[in-house]
């Protein structure tokens, strides 16, 4: 629009140069056709200079409107997933009793439990408790011995003892007199076969009998002399076992009589080692009692009365009045997220957002877990996990929703 302005102004002023040049030329001096041709140079050098600035503010006009100022933007959105704070637990027995099966399963999904409490109870109860109060009867068994021991021997057991000493010393007695006998008279057997071997012997020498008559009596005399040898071997043995019972039965009449203080000791040591095999069987029967680790709400339950545990354990427990959104945000995105800041979590089962505030950010960049259903969404993205704590109020209102897809976006300002 200047531009045409300037021209409609530099019109009429050609126009009225023309009239006077044509005037001038008709009518004029050669010095004032000179004059009016510098003015002519003159009056074109300014429009021509007027021409020029108006084109400098033209151009800069345009490189000032073409400039596009971006807005900064003040926030960080991210995929992630609703857990409750401390992540979800899987309750499995000890490792010891794994190959158990459930017995009882005290607790229902979406029950809210105790630290401590007892959720499961498994098969090999009945059988540790039974060895629990086998112990428990050794360890009175024990005390009871420790207490005869430190009380002393009575004169009753001192004259029991050596009742039983005498009795051994009689048996002894009457066995060896009774084999003697036994043997004086195989002895005899033995000689009036030995005669009657002999006398057959010489007959058959003569040719009075046959071989077989003299061997019927030599098989007579062979077998006349081994129960003769087997009659004196019961007769050493006889004098022997006497000999080892008599002195058992004197040794116990000592320890009887004299109470040592290694006695003592020993029957103190039996009573302790009682104590540690209850203790030990009480643990054993404790494994036997699955109790839940944190105080939490019962997500799921993996196995039933009857069945073998698995691999998932027997419930999973998460800590459900405290949610958290797990979110993934880029690697790129990461140097805007601070400690504190504030987020809304949204998603479309939720019919409100829900609020919360960053509470941790990860320390290792990781692949993407949680993914767009977009099927053009880079499904191998590396992000770096941050937790968002959600409110008390909106906590409970996803209480039931664990690892609920979620969309996080997170103030960076």
């Amino acid at each position: 629009m200047n531009r045409l302005m300037n021209s409609d102004r530099l019109s009429p002023a050609r126009s009225t140069l023309g009239v006077w040049r044509e005037q001038a030329t008709a009518k004029a001096t050669p010095s004032l056709q000179w004059r009016l041709l510098l003015g002519l140079v003159l009056l074109g050098a300014g429009g021509w200079a007027g021409w020029q600035g108006w084109q400098t503010i033209s151009v800069q006009q345009r490189e000032s409107d073409s400039a596009i100022v971006l807005p900064e933007i003040a926030t960080v959105t991210a995929l992630g997933a609703l857990e409750p704070a401390g992540e979800l637990i899987n309750v499995t027995p000890p490792t010891s009793v794994q190959e158990s099966r459930l017995k009882e399963l005290r607790v229902n999904e979406g029950e809210q439990v105790e630290a401590g409490q007892i959720i499961a109870v498994l098969d090999n109860r009945d059988r540790l408790q039974a060895a629990l109060h086998k112990a428990e009867q050794q360890v009175e068994i024990a005390r009871a011995k420790l207490a005869q021991v430190e009380a002393g021997a009575k004169s009753g057991e001192i004259q029991a003892q050596l009742a039983e000493i005498g009795r051994i010393e009689a048996s002894q007695v009457g066995e060896v007199a009774a084999q003697q006998a036994t043997i004086a008279r195989l002895e005899e057997e033995v000689n009036n076969a030995r005669a009657d071997f002999e006398r057959y012997d010489l007959l058959y020498q003569r040719g009075g009998i046959s071989a077989s008559e003299r061997d019927a009596r030599r098989l007579t005399l062979t077998t006349a002399e081994q129960r003769l040898a087997e009659a004196i071997a019961v007769l050493s043995r006889i004098q022997t076992t006497s000999g080892q019972q008599i002195s058992q039965a004197r040794a116990t009449l000592d320890r009887i009589r004299d109470v040592r203080p290694v006695d003592i000791s020993a029957a103190r040591a039996e009573v302790q080692s009682a104590i540690a095999a209850v203790a030990e069987a009480q643990a054993n029967l404790d494994q036997a009692y699955v109790k839940s680790p944190i105080a939490g709400q019962i997500i799921e339950v993996h196995a039933r009365p009857g069945e073998t545990v698995g691999s998932d354990g027997i419930v999973t427990i998460g800590q459900t009045q405290q949610m958290m959104a797990i979110a993934e945000v880029y690697q790129d995105d990461i140097r805007k997220v601070e400690i504190g800041q504030s987020a809304v979590v949204t998603s479309p089962v939720v019919a409100q957002a829900l609020e919360g505030t960053v509470e941790q950010i990860g320390f290792q960049v990781e692949r993407q877990d949680v993914v767009n259903e977009d099927p053009a969404a880079n499904i191998d993205a590396k992000v770096v996990e941050v937790r968002v704590r959600l409110s008390e109020s909106d906590s409970q209102k996803v209480a039931s929703l664990s690892n609920l897809q979620v969309t996080v976006t997170i103030q960076t300002e």
